[in-house]
């Protein structure tokens, strides 16, 4: 077998041992890296910062980060690390994305514009039918489908997805060889095939309570917008749909049922101005992907080029302030450009002009 340093970047074992430390570690952490910090700097200043009195710590850290190489390696995983040009630009943009992802699968689905479908466990078959109708008119408009594979709509979204023979992105609350619920196996199977699996979690994480809303701000995070179907008033979607909010990205939900008290939340958020979603168009008309619309042309005049140099990258916020573009209306912008060859995406989320 090869040595981690010949299949990942040097400092992938330090990205892994930074993904360890407490995730209230984590938005300080980026903000270092945000600044160009080292990898192995940014450690030692967060080892010193929070475990001053424990000199042992960094190599303790560095042993399980390299032990969690070699189980990620043998379970079929890689580890996609922050400052990577395949670590997604989406995810570079919120407060505490994690040091590195955990993948199974192909990652250049994580490259693509993405759209979230989340709702109840216990879904009406109405509620599945919907999460399913959307998730594969969505794919075959190609956007990719991000949920959490849990049991309801999010594993409905996903198989409609692959049943347009799409890729579809599944967030894990546990780490990426640990399948839950177990019943899913195939399901995850059949979604690395063709997508990809990804949990901040390092391998043999198992699936504990305080990581399922957690990983909610990965989901929201990964998408341009998040779609709600049958979230109760209680539901662990309102939680994407907050995060996403918070994020900057779009949040639309399905009407339902009235009498059940299954659609409160997700009526809820319509009360608060979220966009009533009754088929995919209206969320590409959202995304402005609405089915006929004119190619966006590459000019020299194009305001998000202007903003570029060749050789001279920039990140989302800087070339947000440049442009006045939102965030979530950049990211469309970018990618589009990036499809045709104008711009390309380099390590810590940055763009460079092609």
């Amino acid at each position: 077998m090869l040595e981690a340093r010949e299949i990942y970047p040097a400092d992938a074992t330090v990205f892994v041992a930074l993904s360890l430390l407490p995730p209230w570690c984590w938005s300080s952490i980026v903000e270092s890296l945000r600044r160009g910090v080292r990898p192995p700097d940014a450690l030692d200043a967060a080892l010193q910062r929070h475990y001053r009195d424990k000199p042992g710590e960094r190599a303790a850290l560095l042993d399980r980060a390299s032990a969690a190489i070699t189980r990620g390696e043998r379970s079929g995983l890689a580890p996609v690390c922050w400052e990577e040009a395949s670590y997604p630009v989406a995810l570079t943009t919120i407060v505490d994305p994690p040091p590195v992802l955990w993948t199974r699968g192909s990652p250049d689905a994580l490259r693509r514009p993405s759209v979230a479908i989340v709702g109840a466990r216990a879904a009406s078959p109405y509620g599945l039918s919907v999460a399913e109708r959307l998730a594969a008119d969505l794919t075959v408009a190609g956007v990719v489908v991000v949920s959490g594979m849990a049991r309801g709509v999010d594993s409905a979204a996903h198989r409609g997805a692959l049943d347009a023979a799409g890729a579809t992105v599944a967030v894990l609350g546990s780490g990426a060889d640990i399948i839950y619920p177990p019943e899913h196996a195939s399901l995850a199977d059949a979604i690395a095939a063709s997508g990809v699996l990804v949990s901040e979690l390092a391998p043999g994480t198992p699936p504990l309570p305080m990581f399922f809303p957690r990983r909610n701000r990965i989901i929201s995070g990964l998408s341009r917008a998040v779609v709600v179907i049958e979230a109760g008033e209680r539901s662990g979607s309102l939680i994407t749909a907050r995060l996403a909010l918070e994020q900057g990205r779009e949040v639309l939900a399905v009407p339902g049922n009235v009498l059940s008290g299954r659609n409160r939340g997700a009526h809820g958020l319509l009360r608060d101005g979220a966009k009533i979603v009754e088929s995919a168009d209206d969320i590409l008309e959202e995304l402005g992907m609405a089915p006929g619309a004119p190619p966006v042309l590459v000019r020299e005049t194009d305001p998000v080029l202007a903003c570029l140099a060749p050789g001279e990258p920039s990140d989302l916020d800087a070339i947000s302030e440049r442009t006045g573009l939102s965030a979530t209306r950049l990211l469309a912008r970018l990618f589009e450009l990036e499809l045709r060859g104008a711009v390309s995406r380099v390590g810590g989320g940055r763009f460079v002009r092609a």
